[in-house]
């Protein structure tokens, strides 16, 4: 079949034709001839035209010889061009279906309009969108439009990800080449604009609106087969509008020939038993049992890792495409285990230290290449990887054995493609990978991805200038791949995998459209179109066309899936197909214990019962004790060190139960971790009042029992909090509590039930230390814009004020975040980077950095040294039924359980409150209230009475004393009145005590 492919050149005449003779095919440089070009695959041949717009057509796609699978494909698509039929290319999540696309158009030299569809594609992204120009309002013709009008080809990936709603407004351009415009213009066919021009003249068109549709237009559609993958099944009349053609991989001899013509380092009989194994995940047979497809192409475009590092196990380099005990259950990864040993795939070789980085240096020849000398048991392998150019930054990362393998395992994947790194929460993600960046001279810009992301979220948002303009402002994402950084995709888990999916040719192939006609290709293809064209980088950029930078390299960092959920299944094999994977674990004990000490010191007695306890967890087989150890993971543990060591006087019980707020467990939850902790000698103990602590200023010195604080001096008083507060013994222990983790820089979060005081508790604080607040209080509908910014439109322009959360950044006040559980934790997840690293991406395109960073720029906002945040949120579970912020995002903060008070505190408390109030009527309603307490955390009944109920009743009896304790207490009661079986209930309680 390779022999039936061939260019014929003919040449034409006035006075006739003259035939060049015939040459065979190769895709070496096409030189941009004026002679017309027909390419003829066999008895199928297509008239090659020169393309107006040589920069809108595939470059470097065709390999220099073209397998017969491929030709039988390019075939078909040239026999359905010729017909004017519209393609659809059906075929497993990767990037062949798009590679076969590019390389018929690189072949037939056509120009190519490029769409990702995701679930945000709407109408105006296909046709025209509206957009405002020195103050009017004009269409703009979208790709649709730009190829129906310029004779290109049209192709749209991801077709079972957009909406079924919106792709019908194609349906009449597919069929009858007819589109109606929302400028007033009707797109009509070729023939028909041909025949109306002769009949009634041009401006009599133009009068009309007509234009012409080009012959040469056509569409090719991408996509998943549905039901097999997820996503909405095709409507009916668009499938029926296109022609089908389900594109597979090639055949295994072709593959095999390939691997071994590109690793020749590899034994033949391991490259063989390794894909042998790829294509049997392939089988049907394998898809019944419920396996993942495994993206084959990537082994083929990975078998360099193997080749430069021959002495890694087949395990070990299979297991970055497949990380099957991530993603599968426990039968599907008996199954895979089955085959790898069918296939004589086992994992011999020990990982930890057995794979370290020796040296890393820079090429003198090559600013962005970094040459890395690896040691893999005896032997030394060199790794040639790309790097940036900024030199390297002392930082504080403790190189454990295992730390300094997951760093060589990373470089590895890095001299090739992009990758995931997937780990539990707090386990040391972020920090192994921005060392990996230091070690390689990259800059970082780190993305923190959340549910809501949208695709304009990712690549460009719009906006508008001074004048009213609207604008298209690049994504932290395209600056990155622009400038040669490092992206950190933080929270893979996170985003929808329909807006994820509009990066996926960025990750296979290096390209990128813009929605603002912008088109992003690589180094290697911008080189060879500038010497074809001519053309000096600034033409080609007012072109359009920009140059990715060749070190750029996206780094994704998630959670592992949750297996047997839909929901938390986030590792789909089209996200599959999109990286390299690492599975990273939590530290050992040993190697936390060397972390600890090198960071903050010695562990003493106390930190070592909790170690103990947290691995035990770690390891335990029950679910709920694994799920209770992640609020004591790497970074917590870390923060519980440095306080242990300058306030040691802290039980381990008690360091437990702050971490993992054990007061808010369920029963049994609560039950089963005491038991675990008494066994390893840690018992239960009751927080003893101290019933002297006093808190007073002296000296401009705020002293909290024995933690002292130096006042602040704000330029205005204004946003301290004033709020009446009454002290009592247990309300000054937490508060000196709150203090030493103030003292230490770290961020507070307060959780507990409704009406305990915990707004009270901070506004107190912060008014003793004299120290400022902006208050921001979240609900259902807060976004992540909400959270950051606050658009507004003055005189026609849009304008983003600055949210309290900008506010307190760039002043250092407090930032105190009331409601937290009311928003969703994909939105207050973005509050991550803010707090661990001091960094956040605004709206606007602004970024907030670290008071120490070395960068500078219009758009950065040098965080405040004395920024703090102080989140307050409601129980998670059942009766406030709010989001589990402290779930999501508990580790990063020093975390405090706010519960009600005390009988003798709350009796201390009502005392002031009401001071003319008896005493025996105060007792009474104080231990009453006790009683439904205990009744609601045992699960008797459902609300959680708290103080605010029992200050309410008593500042009544105080101002009205002749209203009977009895008509009081319905203010409170009234609400159950309407459940004769709480009825029942709250009678009983009241007339045991009196009432």
């Amino acid at each position: 079949m390779t022999s039936l492919l061939h260019h014929t050149w003919s040449k034409f005449r006035h006075a006739g034709t003259v035939f060049v003779p015939r040459l065979n095919f190769s895709t070496s440089r096409i030189i941009y001839a004026s002679e017309e070009e027909i390419v003829r695959i066999g008895q199928v041949s297509k008239r090659v035209k020169v393309p107006k717009n040589p920069e809108l057509v595939p470059k470097n796609f065709l390999p220099e010889k073209i397998p017969s699978e491929t030709l039988h494909d390019l075939k078909w698509m040239m026999q359905k061009d010729v017909l004017g039929q519209d393609i659809f290319l059906l075929g497993r999540p990767g990037p062949l279906r798009r590679l076969l696309a590019q390389q018929y158009l690189e072949l037939t030299k056509r120009e190519m309009e490029y769409v990702a569809l995701s679930r945000d594609t709407t109408e105006s992204d296909l046709k025209q969108r509206r957009e405002i120009v020195e103050g009017t309002a004009h269409y703009m013709d979208q790709a649709a439009v730009k190829a129906a009008l310029g004779g290109r080809v049209l192709v749209l990936e991801g077709i079972e990800k957009v909406e079924r709603n919106v792709l019908p407004v194609l349906n009449n351009l597919l069929e009858n080449r007819e589109m109606h415009l929302e400028d007033g213009r009707l797109l009509i066919p070729a023939a028909r604009y041909d025949s109306l021009l002769q009949d009634h003249g041009q401006e009599v068109l133009d009068k009309w609106r007509l234009v012409r549709v080009s012959e040469d237009f056509r569409v090719i559609a991408l996509g998943l087969p549905v039901p097999k993958y997820t996503g909405s099944p095709l409507d009916p009349p668009l499938r029926s509008r296109f022609q089908a053609r389900d594109v597979q991989h090639l055949p295994y001899a072709q593959q095999l020939d390939f691997l071994i013509s590109q690793a020749p380092n590899v034994d033949r009989e391991v490259l063989s038993r390794m894909l042998s194994f790829s294509h049997t995940m392939l089988t049907d047979e394998s898809s019944a049992l419920g396996l993942s497809d495994f993206p084959v192409e990537n082994l083929v475009s990975g078998i360099s890792i193997l080749n430069s590092v021959p002495e890694l196990s087949p395990i070990e380099f299979l297991s970055r495409f497949y990380p099957y005990k991530l993603f599968l259950p426990t039968e599907g990864q008996r199954s895979v285990e089955d085959t790898l040993t069918t296939f004589q795939i086992s994992d011999y070789h020990s990982k930890t230290n057995r794979l370290s980085v020796e040296s890393v240096t820079h090429s003198s020849e090559n600013p962005y290449a970094v040459n890395v000398e690896m040691k893999i048991g005896r032997k030394t392998r060199k790794v040639s990887v790309k790097g940036g150019n900024s030199p390297r930054t002392a930082s504080q990362f403790v190189d454990t054995s295992y730390h300094s393998w997951m760093i060589a395992d990373l470089i590895l994947s890095h001299s090739c493609a992009d990758f995931c790194v997937i780990g539990p929460r707090g386990c040391g993600k972020s920090v192994v990978v921005n060392e990996m960046a230091n070690l390689l001279g990259y800059q970082t810009e780190t993305i923190q991805l959340y549910q809501d992301m949208t695709a304009r979220d990712l690549l460009q948002q719009r906006t508008t200038t001074h004048t009213g303009d609207t604008v298209w402002r690049l994504s932290p994402l395209v600056h990155a791949a622009l400038t040669g950084k490092m992206a950190i995709l933080d929270g893979l888990h996170r985003v929808h995998k329909g807006s994820l999916a509009v990066i996926q040719r960025l990750v296979h192939d290096r390209e990128l459209q813009l929605y603002d006609g912008t088109r992003l290709i690589s180094e290697e293809r911008f080189n060879l179109l500038q010497s074809e064209m001519g053309k000096s980088k600034a033409e080609l950029e007012e072109l359009g066309v920009r140059m990715i930078h060749p070190s750029f390299r996206m780094v994704a960092l998630a959670e592992p899936p949750q297996v047997g959920t839909g929901k938390g299944q986030w590792l789909t094999p089209e996200i599959l197909s999109m990286f390299l994977y690492h599975d990273m674990r939590s530290l050992s004990q040993a190697e936390e214990v060397q972390v600890l000490t090198d960071l903050s010191g010695k562990p003493g007695e106390v930190l070592e019962d909790v170690l103990r306890v947290t691995h035990k967890l770690r390891s335990s087989e029950d679910a709920q004790l694994r799920s209770i150890s992640t609020s004591l993971s790497t970074r917590q543990l870390l923060r519980i060190s440095k306080r242990l060591q300058k306030f040691p006087d802290e039980s381990a019980y008690s360091v437990i139960s702050k971490a993992c707020l054990t007061r808010f467990l369920p029963t049994l939850a609560k039950d089963t971790l005491d038991k675990v902790l008494e066994k390893h000698g840690i018992l239960k103990t009751a927080l003893e009042e101290d019933p002297d602590i006093k808190c007073s200023i002296e000296n401009n010195t705020l002293t909290i029992g024995g933690t002292s604080a130096p006042l602040y001096n704000p330029e205005t008083r204004g946003k301290v909090p004033e709020t009446l507060f009454y002290d009592t013994p247990q309300n000054l222990a937490v508060m000196e509590a709150m203090l030493q983790d103030f003292l230490m820089g770290e961020h507070l979060l307060l959780v507990g039930n409704q009406g305990v005081g915990k707004n009270k508790l901070i506004d107190r604080m912060l008014n003793l230390l004299n120290k400022p607040r902006e208050y921001i209080q979240l609900n259902r509908d807060t976004t992540v814009q909400t959270l950051t910014l606050q658009p507004s439109v003055r005189e026609g322009v849009i304008v983003y004020d600055d949210s309290p959360l900008v506010q307190a950044a760039k002043s250092g006040n407090i930032l105190v975040i009331d409601e937290a559980d009311k928003a969703p934790t994909n939105v207050t997840c973005i509050l991550k980077s803010l707090v661990e690293c001091g960094e956040m991406i605004l709206s606007d395109g602004r970024r907030i950095v670290p008071h120490n960073s070395t960068e500078t720029g219009d758009n950065l906002i040098k965080l405040h040294p004395d920024f703090r945040v102080i989140v307050l949120a409601n129980r998670p579970g059942f009766p406030f039924l709010g989001n589990d912020f402290f779930g999501s995002l508990g580790d990063l903060f020093s975390c405090h359980a706010i519960d009600n008070p005390s009988m003798e505190s709350e009796l201390a408390m009502l005392k002031q409150y009401g001071p003319n109030v008896s005493e025996d009527t105060m007792r009474k309603l104080v231990k009453a209230f006790s009683d439904l307490r205990n009744m609601a955390d045992d699960g008797q009944i459902q609300y959680p009475y708290s103080t605010r109920e029992v200050v309410n009743i008593v500042k009544h009896l105080e101002k009205f004393p002749d209203d009977g304790l009895g008509n009081v207490v319905r203010n409170v009661f009234d609400f159950d009145s309407y459940s004769k079986e709480v009825k029942d209930t709250l009678r009983d309680v009241l007339h045991k005590h009196g009432m």
